[in-house]
């Protein structure tokens, strides 16, 4: 071989470049748009997918939404005790178009985490979470929990009365781990009661996550790339009943996207209280306890299984394992089936962890009180029974049927 010899459509020196514009003069030295045609425009895509495959989408949207509005909302707040809850109010009141930027930041936020919710049930309907794809289940997942944190410390900084007491809530949650506990909530609030130190952490908290949440979901779709997305059938499609990802599935999620619009405009420009807290307009007082501390909706199916045990240690550890039983579920449902379509055992089942999610955040509004503490616990029951039991039970009978 010459040692002259260059590198496959590279032009020898001193000869001109084959002609062709900009764009074809970068990806000759850095072939970006050829990866981004392979991954987003020719990538093979089941033709069976249903509208819950929009998701996904709509989560990338509204995560775009929220980190600008979070942006210019964070060069004009103040993460103190004493000016946390006025510079809420001049955003709104005086900076120009400041109630728009945190009318979508608070909507967003909601609706992320309902979308979140949605796509959270299509992956364990329709068995996303088996081989090949356990990573990528668990990059979603860790995404969960940095999104409830990030949600979580963005609910405490406007400082208003719920957000200060549901803070002192959870400030006491984390205090009743056995031994640690106390060392724990020292750190969480930076002194012996909440004020400057406790808001700058969670604001940094808060700022440093959401861009950490960009990264798990580069991670995430890059998981996705390589194990090839599932579909409703749960089985291997051929290529023949593929399509490319553009046009077919890119008009399909601006389809669903603006369905979505029309519910965020509504939300947050007709209906904004409808996801508002109104105790939380009133200044943070450390003097007044609210009547009814409660989180927001997205948390309450975790704040009513944390009321539901009858120690708050106890509480806490349920909460924590209503979201660690998830990272199990591919090693706790080993069958080779995977649509719970093929699965009537699992469908009602699916269908059961629902409603108890549902009944779970019933509770949590009624502070599991009188018949309501029944309620919480006949639902963390099933909840749990779910995916500890009937999973197991029913991969073990498809595995001896042989699929």
């Amino acid at each position: 071989m010459s040692g002259s010899s260059l590198p496959e459509n590279m032009p020898p020196h001193g000869q001109p470049e084959p002609p062709g514009g900009l764009l074809s003069w970068i990806d000759r030295r850095l072939p970006v748009f050829t990866a981004l045609r392979k991954e987003y425009v020719d990538f093979p895509m089941p033709r069976n997918l249903n509208a819950l495959w929009n998701f996904g989408a709509i989560l990338t949207v509204v995560l775009v939404i929220m980190l600008a509005s979070g942006i210019f909302l964070a060069m004009n707040y103040t993460p103190t005790a004493s000016e946390a809850f006025l510079s809420v109010e001049m955003i709104e009141r005086q900076l120009p178009a400041g109630w728009m930027l945190r009318a979508l930041h608070v909507t967003g936020a909601s609706l992320f985490m309902a979308a979140l919710y949605v796509h959270l049930f299509r992956g364990l309907y329709y068995g996303s979470y088996k081989q090949p794809r356990e990573i990528l289940w668990l990059t979603g997942l860790v995404l969960l929990v940095m999104v409830m944190v990030t949600a979580f410390a963005g609910y405490v900084l406007p400082w208003g009365q719920m957000s200060y007491w549901g803070a002192d809530v959870a400030g006491k949650a984390v205090g009743a781990v056995p031994v640690i506990g106390p060392a724990l909530e020292h750190i969480m609030e930076g002194s012996d009661q909440l004020g400057d130190i406790f808001i700058h952490r969670f604001f940094v908290l808060h700022f440093v996550m959401a861009f950490a949440i960009v990264g798990i979901v580069a991670l995430h779709v890059a998981a996705l790339h390589v194990s090839g997305p599932n579909n409703p059938t749960g089985r291997p499609v051929p290529a023949r009943e593929t399509v490319p990802f553009h046009p077919y599935y890119t008009t399909k999620d601006v389809t669903g996207l603006v369905l979505f619009a029309l519910v965020f405009v509504a939300l947050a420009f007709l209906w904004p209280d409808l996801l508002a807290e109104p105790e939380n307009y009133r200044p943070a007082n450390p003097m007044h306890t609210p009547a009814d501390i409660e989180p927001e909706w997205y948390f309450l199916p975790f704040y009513g299984l944390l009321q539901s045990v009858p120690s708050k240690f106890g509480g806490l550890v349920a909460a924590g394992a209503s979201i660690g039983v998830l990272f199990m579920v591919p090693w706790l449902d080993p069958s080779p089936v995977r649509s719970a379509r093929s699965r009537p055992l699992c469908r009602a089942g699916m269908a059961g962890v629902v409603v108890s999610f549902v009944l779970m955040g019933l509770v949590g509004r009624h502070h599991a009180e009188g018949g309501w503490m029944i309620v919480g616990r006949v639902a963390a029951l099933c909840y749990f029974g779910y995916f500890l039991v009937l999973l197991p039970l029913c991969a073990r009978r498809e595995m001896r049927r042989g699929g």
